[in-house]
């Protein structure tokens, strides 16, 4: 039996709401049907009236919280308005879908995850970034032990700008920590597979115009003893690879997220028994190991079919099959505790 389409109301129709939202759901006209959109500015109530002709508009988002057609509340307004939304979403008994980053602080996020086990309806969070394809693949390859035991993973994100609009502004909720971050925390934190034991941690501001970070380092070290290394910069001109994975017997670079390049040891080929010595080496570092390497490139390809849009998916399988949503309350929350420990670092 067919499932009916789910009914959304959007509340902030900008760069997010309106310029991923939208698209991504009428792309998914089977599964989703915008029936509101809120703005408190004219200009973009106008523009998202020109592509959903039949959805009702509004400016006080209460009044869409309210709208009995709505059953999904799709929140995508400003960051520091995420939390007060997604509280009062909750209060209505509906569905929230809520945009990242899901708030500005630890404490806020852990009163969202309060009042969601105490609301009837669920809060989904937009972890999009989970189903990106090289994440996934990166993700499939370190789990065929390919590359052996895996002790440390780069990833980064770098680019240059000069930003200038409110995003690069602290009181607004900006910087990358609020940008990039919560989607890289939450990769780091996947790939991790074990509880934090210590992080370090630095910030800049270097080639944006605003007061909030453009640069900054995250360094996650496991229980398990595995580092990930986050980097994410708008200050960075010569790019470093998005992706390093270093393991026990081979390692992993992907220059972008389109292909890896691999080398490592065959795995059909048995390496000899050697033993460290305290004798003289000579002018020798060390004998020679003849070692056997496979190397190759290959193009991002995850056994599954996948792209950050395809969390609408998952939204729906939820909702409308009660399967289990992959990303849990409890990972957005520790998220959000590892970007207020960094925010919050002297």
């Amino acid at each position: 039996m067919r499932k009916k389409a789910i009914k959304v109301g959007i509340i902030g129709l900008g760069r997010a709401g309106y310029g991923m939202h939208c698209k991504e759901i009428n792309a998914r006209n089977s599964k989703f049907k915008i029936v509101a959109g809120c703005d408190i500015l004219e200009s973009k109530r106008d523009r998202f009236a020109e592509l959903n002709p039949k959805a009702k508009i509004y400016k006080d988002l209460k009044d869409l919280i309210s709208d009995p057609e709505v059953e999904l509340i799709d929140i995508a307004n400003r960051t520091p308005d995420h939390t007060k939304t997604a509280l009062m979403a909750l209060k209505s008994g509906k569905d929230v879908f809520l945009e990242k980053p899901i708030c500005e602080t630890y404490a806020e996020a852990k009163k969202l995850r309060t009042a969601s086990k105490r609301a009837k309806g669920n809060l989904y969070l937009r972890h999009n970034r989970r189903f990106e394809a090289a994440f996934v693949h990166l993700k499939e390859i370190i789990c065929s032990g390919v590359l052996g035991d895996v002790y440390e993973i780069k990833l980064s994100r770098h680019g240059y700008s000069r930003r200038n609009d409110w995003q690069t502004i602290k009181s607004c909720g900006g910087g990358q920590l609020g940008n990039w971050g919560p989607h890289l925390v939450d990769h780091g934190l996947q790939l991790l597979e074990s509880p934090v034991k210590e992080t370090f941690s630095d910030t800049k501001v270097i080639a944006a115009v605003g007061d909030a970070e453009d640069h900054l380092k995250i360094i996650l070290k496991g229980k398990n003893g595995r580092i990930i290394d986050i980097e994410i910069s708008g200050g960075v001109i010569l790019k470093s690879p998005v992706y390093a994975v270093y393991g026990t017997k081979g390692s992993l670079i992907a220059g972008d997220e389109n292909t890896f390049k691999l080398k490592y040891l065959d795995p059909k080929f048995k390496l000899s028994k050697r033993t460290a010595s305290k004798a003289d080496p000579g002018d020798s570092f060390g004998t020679p190991d003849e070692l056997k390497w496979i190397e190759k490139e290959i193009a991002v390809s995850p056994k599954q079919k996948c792209s950050p849009s395809s969390i609408w998916d998952h939204l729906f399988s939820s909702i409308r099959k009660g399967i289990e949503f992959p990303i849990t309350l409890d990972q957005g929350v520790e998220v959000m505790r590892v970007i207020d420990e960094v925010r919050n670092r002297k």
